[in-house]
């Protein structure tokens, strides 16, 4: 599986996609990242990606032309989505997390300042998502949230399925010191009794 990343800012996301399980992931070939730096595709002398918005109002709006441009060069792919991160856009959620995974290809573009030219949304990318009821000064921050939420989902990612929270569930976990400052792990856990854990795992 394929992400590609449409952003200003490509050595914002780079470390974090190098490390931990998705640099892994990278390693064995499971997952392939693909950061696009929108500022190749800037227009005139300075590289221009931005302008003032029509019917005045502050900061600068991302202009079509860069983004069209920059989905070029990606190049029209098979099982592919590009998303558009926007505070008016669908939630993100776990079930949502599933329905991306089953892609080949996940196109993101990362706005910032005051937005993307809304012909962007409506003309070139398939949706748009909200990574939460908040406003960010940009898309790095949802790209990387969707990508690893996405990325656990396919098969070879984690070590075991059973890491999956949403197969598990999700409870509280202990480990050692069995005491730390007078706090006591549950009796439960240490009992090596395997339906009393599930029981108190369910409370």
């Amino acid at each position: 599986m394929t992400f590609h990343i449409i952003t200003l800012f490509p050595e914002a996301v780079e470390k974090y996609l190098d490390s931990s399980i998705l640099g892994r992931a990278a390693k064995k070939k499971i997952l392939k990242f693909d950061l696009v730096n929108l500022r190749d595709f800037g227009l005139g002398r300075h590289k221009q990606v931005d302008d003032r918005p029509f019917g005045g109002g502050p900061g600068m709006v991302f202009r079509p032309e860069p983004i069209e441009a920059a989905l070029k060069k990606i190049g029209k792919k098979r099982k592919s989505r590009i998303i558009l991160f926007s505070t008016r856009g669908k939630m993100f959620t776990q079930k949502e997390a599933r329905r991306l995974s089953k892609y080949d290809h996940l196109i993101f573009i990362c706005g910032r300042y005051e937005g993307v030219d809304e012909r962007v949304a409506k003309h070139l990318a398939d949706e748009e998502i909200s990574v939460g009821d908040f406003i960010l000064a940009g898309g790095e921050l949802p790209a990387l949230i969707v990508t690893e939420a996405v990325s656990r989902q396919v098969p070879g990612v984690l070590g075991k399925t059973e890491s999956l929270e949403d197969i598990k569930g999700s409870y509280p976990v202990y480990t050692r010191p069995e005491i730390w400052k007078k706090h006591k792990v549950p009796g439960a856990l240490m009992s090596g009794n395997h339906k009393e854990i599930e029981k108190w795992r369910n409370l």
